[in-house]
């Protein structure tokens, strides 16, 4: 019996209305740009490579990703070990003089940008705009009335000192170098009630410099609007769109688009734990005052009608990957810049990982390659098939859910030659992981991983070993090797995987033995990082020696709804 795959929702409810989030992942910090009748997206990606990603829309609801403007981060000596929370902080997307250009700062380093012809690119090389700590959050403006080229940044305290203001320079017409030594903009820290002024965005309208800027913090915030006549100010404020009665936390940090028909909308992040900052869309009109007017008279939305342009077919960024000649989508980025030897392409299917030697393995998260994805937002199942192809003893591979804390699940050569299957994780305070259930020995050397996620984000683990066991066809009698974490006991019995939506995930073993429920560990409870949602990611390894440790090959890796 096959268990029947349930696509991941979109945004689009098909009846001319659609549901937030819109992007129901984390693409953190959105930006947005329309050009023609093209709605082009991007988003912090922090110290992952690639960076930048690009995504691609016509009707600001249905997205996909089209690829990723920052190849490798810059410098890149600092990025050769992960450095999960620095890196890429809140890009801004602009298109200027027929170039498509996204600025952004780096906390440790200070304020980049990228250009290029299409959206496809090529795309530069980084080019820093401004050295320094703690400049973060730039955003450029070319404006058409005077033919003036402006930048405006926020600080982070952690490397500033300071916050809660925005800062703004003349910039050259080409974005390459800024003409003075800047100017405060804003500083919140004189207005009542104010905290954590960040992330803004520059605009020209009727008459006005504008700049949206969030405050409050990304789990409580708002988003604010400021207006001058000049770019130097002094500015106006007003709160322009907060939680209020509704569910929807810290709605804010975000851009604004105007579509060819001629509507107003904004898009924006909701913290939502684990999950990270998923992308909302909000409707926009002014007032008589001519102020702007976000969501419903200020709240969000979590319905709403789509935008007015022409009907698009259901779409989100892809999650599933059956690695064709070894190459892997888009959607997948490594914690740190890429070296040799991670990954090879070949003739056939199935993504063929190098296990690399390092003496890091006991701590994932200071492992660089690691290749992630974002962890979707909902209950699902995520499947992925494994082969160790590798004899050095303590070469393993696996199927990780990353974050702060992590924990994963996998193969394990053993000192016997024997492969193991292992699962085991780390809690966020210490500084090596440790098992979460006893390994096992496999009669082969192949097995298909799960992990079943509920809608709180909380993980089971499980396994089927069956030789032809293939991911989203769980048989209902197979052969492979289970047992109860609890006594160590084997039972001849295939794994069958179920999660439902809000409970508590389960594994039940199915057919051969009739044993009861496989239980693979306690359950595991997915955590974001400090800025950045939980990942899932393929790894393999090896420990420090000599010589070639062998590969792991991954194969068909699924993201089922439940």
């Amino acid at each position: 019996m096959t268990r029947t795959r349930a696509a991941l929702p979109t945004g689009d409810l098909g009846d001319g209305t659609y549901r937030n989030p819109v992007l129901a992942a984390d693409w953190s910090d959105p930006d947005v740009v329309r050009v023609g009748e093209d709605y082009h997206l991007t988003a912090s990606s922090f110290g992952r490579a690639p960076g930048l990603p690009l995504l691609h829309s016509r009707d600001l609801v249905n997205w996909t990703l089209v690829g990723h403007a920052l190849e490798r981060l810059e410098p890149a000596a600092a990025f050769t070990a992960p450095r999960h929370d620095r890196g890429v902080w809140a890009p801004s997307f602009r298109y200027h003089d027929g170039r498509f250009r996204i600025f952004w700062g780096d906390p440790d380093h200070g304020i980049f940008q990228v250009n290029a012809p299409s959206v496809r690119g090529p795309w530069t090389a980084p080019h820093l705009v401004k050295a320094g700590r703690g400049l973060i959050d730039a955003c450029p403006l070319w404006d058409e009335e005077s033919g003036e080229a402006y930048l405006v940044h926020a600080w982070a305290k952690s490397r500033a000192g300071f916050n809660n203001r925005l800062t703004g320079h003349r910039m050259s017409p080409d974005g390459t170098r800024l003409l003075d030594e800047g100017r405060v903009l804003v500083d919140a820290d004189r207005l009542p009630g104010w905290f954590t002024l960040e992330g803004p965005k520059l605009y020209r309208h009727d008459g006005w410099f504008w700049i949206f800027a969030p405050a409050g913090g990304v789990a409580t915030g708002w988003q604010g609007a400021f207006r001058s006549r000049r770019f130097f100010g002094p500015y106006e404020e007003r709160i322009v769109l907060a939680q209020g009665d509704t569910d929807v936390n810290g709605p804010h940090q975000g851009g604004w688009v105007r579509t060819g028909p001629g509507e107003d909308w904004f898009l924006h992040f909701q913290q939502s734990g684990a999950h990270g900052r998923l992308v909302h869309l909000q409707p926009m009109r002014w007032d008589t005052d001519g102020w702007p007017v976000l969501g419903d008279e200020g709240a969000p939305v979590r319905v709403h009608r789509k935008p007015d342009l022409p009907e698009q077919p259901p779409a989100r960024p892809a999650v599933d990957d059956t690695f064709p000649g070894g190459r892997f989508g888009r959607q997948w980025q490594w914690t740190a810049n890429p070296g040799e030897g991670w990954a090879s392409q070949h003739t056939g299917d199935g993504l063929r990982l190098g296990c690399v030697r390092s003496g890091l393995l006991d701590d994932l998260r200071g492992v660089p390659h690691v290749l992630t994805q974002r962890l979707p937002a909902g209950a699902v199942v995520v499947e992925v098939g494994l082969r160790l192809d590798a004899s050095a003893p303590g070469a393993r591979a696996g199927l990780v859910v990353l974050g702060d804390a992590y924990a994963w699940i996998g193969l394990e050569r053993a000192p016997d030659g024997t492969a193991r299957l292992v699962h085991r994780f780390a809690p966020a305070n210490a500084d090596r992981e440790r098992d979460a259930t006893r390994s096992r020995p496999l009669t082969g050397d192949r097995v298909l991983l799960r992990i079943e996620v509920t809608a709180d984000a909380r993980c089971r683990f499980s396994y089927d070993s069956a030789a032809d066991a293939g991911p989203g066809s769980a048989s209902d009698a197979g052969s492979g090797t289970a047992a109860d974490a609890g006594s160590g006991t084997a039972a001849d019995a295939g794994s069958r995987s179920h999660a439902d939506a809000g409970s508590r995930s389960r594994s039940v073993a199915a057919g051969g033995s009739g044993a009861g429920p496989v239980r693979l560990g306690p359950e595991f409870a997915a955590t974001p990082w400090r800025w950045v949602g939980a990942l899932l990611g393929l790894f393999a390894g090896a420990p420090e020696g000599a010589g070639h440790a062998g590969t792991a090959v991954f194969s068909d890796f699924r993201v089922t709804a439940v």
